[in-house]
């Protein structure tokens, strides 16, 4: 018996749950490609809060963008994130464990806040994953980010 009251549930339908329709996976915005699979592991390249082609948010945290408006940036990484991810392995269903993300947020040289940015990334794997979305992380503040964007997440993940 599982204390995971989304066990039964597959990742494929706690997305629907939550109402998050997957984007179409973001293009790379310079010279890298957005995945890449080893063995059982897929590392997905840094994705950053893009909605509809134009980042959602520019400048640093917290003196230009709320702390709670780059949560909300580090969850829409995520889900960047979970469409590669799909993309390269067909279904979230055959995603096993959400092993480490990589979350990077552009701030302020005195903002300490980082880890609370990251877990808007945390939170949403946990939430479509389960127990198999707890993970490692790094939460490290930046000078700046591609685009001028305020956070950028990079996850690695383990599949069937």
């Amino acid at each position: 018996m599982t204390d995971d009251p989304q066990a039964s549930r597959s990742a494929e339908d706690r997305v629907a749950d939550l109402g998050i329709e997957l984007p179409e996976p973001p293009k790379p915005v310079a010279s890298y490609i957005p995945a890449v699979r080893s063995g059982n592991l897929v590392y997905i390249s840094g994705q950053i809060p893009m909605v509809d082609g134009t980042p959602m948010a520019r400048g640093l945290v917290p003196s230009e963008v709320t702390e709670e408006r780059a949560r909300e940036c580090a969850r829409i990484c995520a889900i960047n994130a979970l469409a590669v991810l799909r993309e390269q392995v067909g279904s979230l269903d055959n995603v096993t464990r959400i092993v480490r993300l990589g979350v990077f947020v552009a701030s302020d040289v005195d903002y300490t806040g980082h880890p609370k940015v990251a877990n808007g990334a945390s939170e949403l794997m946990q939430e479509v994953f389960g127990e198999a979305g707890r993970h490692a992380r790094a939460a490290v503040g930046c000078a700046a980010l591609p685009l001028g964007v305020p956070v950028e997440v990079e996850v690695i993940a383990e599949v069937r």
